[in-house]
């Protein structure tokens, strides 16, 4: 494999079309889409329309007249379309954080007789840190159980709330089997709380046929809803009417505009709403779906497999010399889109690479790790990128105290 060959690659490939929908500066090869995805060419357009046109000159009849109060389920049925979930069961807005803590609120009292939530080592650390904060809050016996990610399916029994995972692994790319771990906690009567924080928009989801009951994700990095953008949720319909939201806010209320003193919360996916939502995030995070509407998700996991598996047989053969190593599965079928490498001197040899314009990022303790994004990256920027690590490693070009020092983002 060379880099023609990979030029080949490109032509080739039925997304190569998709790279033009977006704004990705000359000469730079990003592999960060996994952490922040890049900017749709057409979302500044939109952005100065909703502010311009809608907030200065409509201003607030722009709820009625704009469809303002009605973007979070409009925002939330494009998102559903892309994780496999039936209309009107997911919900824009709020962050994962937010959304995570309403619904093991509402899972607490759908089951109040079980008290354990199981997750993984593996999991989000600020996934863990909700569940800690609930159930420090609740004080009523409630337990995080935490276990090694391959342990997961044996630790579900009878004693379970329910389980809270991430099917993609942050650092790792590991997958967990969503079918198969939500079959295995049903039949001990738990419920599921799925994190698609990295599998919205690099693999194909189907929540509604894995019988999943809840699911967060954010909308910042594969689907490139900008630095920040509003978060989902998602409920099973025969669960939606059951709910009882912890924060029960006036967007979630029966009538908002009825002002009454008392709570009745709203009928299906709309009772997870809390306070008033950023129309302007909601805006730009709307006008980014746009570039989904005709995505074969079947064709975009083919390419992330392909650019995956490509990067990790590049940089094997070309870095392992300089003590790389692969962190995660090797299977394409058992990881995400995104591929870490151990290094000792992880963190350096990426500010090195950044540098040199290849932009990924740095996971604790020694993971340097790359995303690939099937709408934008290009099989040449797997050459380009590994060809670059390969200068920096063979050359030392990371051993300088300037790429050593540790930055507040890593």
């Amino acid at each position: 494999m060379n880099r023609q060959d990979c030029e080949a690659l490109d032509r080739a490939d039925p997304l190569a079309h998709k790279r033009q929908a977006f704004s990705i500066p000359d000469g730079l090869v990003y592999l960060d889409g996994n952490s922040l995805g890049v900017l749709p060419a057409h979302v500044p357009e939109r952005l100065r329309q909703v502010a311009e046109m809608q907030w200065g000159r409509d201003l607030i009849s722009s709820w009625n007249l704009h469809g303002w109060v009605d973007l979070p389920r409009v925002v939330g049925n494009r998102i559903a379309r892309l994780i496999g979930a039936p209309p009107d069961s997911v919900i824009a807005g709020d962050t994962i954080s937010v959304n995570l803590f309403k619904l093991l609120g509402a899972a607490a009292k759908l089951s109040p007789a079980r008290r354990v939530i199981l997750s993984d080592s593996g999991n989000f650390p600020s996934d863990l840190y909700v569940a800690q904060g609930l159930r420090d809050l609740l004080e009523d016996g409630y337990e995080l159980r935490v276990v090694a990610p391959e342990e997961v399916e044996g630790a579900i029994d009878e004693s379970l709330l329910l389980i809270m995972l991430t099917e993609v692994d942050y650092r790792t790319a590991r997958r967990h089997d969503m079918a198969a771990l939500t079959r295995a906690a049903h039949a001990k009567g738990a419920l599921t709380i799925w994190d698609l924080a990295h599998s919205a928009g690099a693999l194909p989801v189907d929540l509604a046929g894995t019988g999943a009951d809840f699911a967060v994700g954010c909308s910042y990095k594969y689907l490139n809803g900008g630095p920040g953008a509003p978060a989902f949720l998602y409920v099973r319909p025969a669960l939606q009417d059951l709910v009882q939201p912890p924060l029960a806010g006036w967007f979630g209320h029966e009538a908002p505009f009825a002002f009454d003193l008392d709570y009745r919360p709203a009928p299906g996916i709309l009772r997870n709403q809390c306070g008033t939502q950023p129309i302007l995030s909601l805006a730009a995070l709307d006008a980014a779906l746009d570039v989904w509407e005709d995505v074969d998700m079947a064709a975009l996991r083919a390419k992330s497999e392909a650019l995956c598996g490509l990067f990790i047989a590049l940089a094997e053969q070309r870095c392992s010399a300089f003590g790389v190593r692969l962190a995660g599965p090797r299977d394409m079928a058992a990881r995400g889109s995104h591929v870490s490498l151990h290094h000792a001197e992880g963190y350096a040899v990426m500010q090195a690479l950044i540098a040199a314009r290849v932009i990924g990022d740095f996971r604790a303790p020694d993971m340097m790790r790359f995303g690939f994004t099937p709408l934008y990256t290009r099989f040449t920027d797997v050459w380009d990128a590994v060809d670059r690590m390969h200068d920096i490693l063979a050359g030392r070009g990371w051993d300088d105290e300037r790429f050593r020092a540790r930055k507040a983002v890593t």
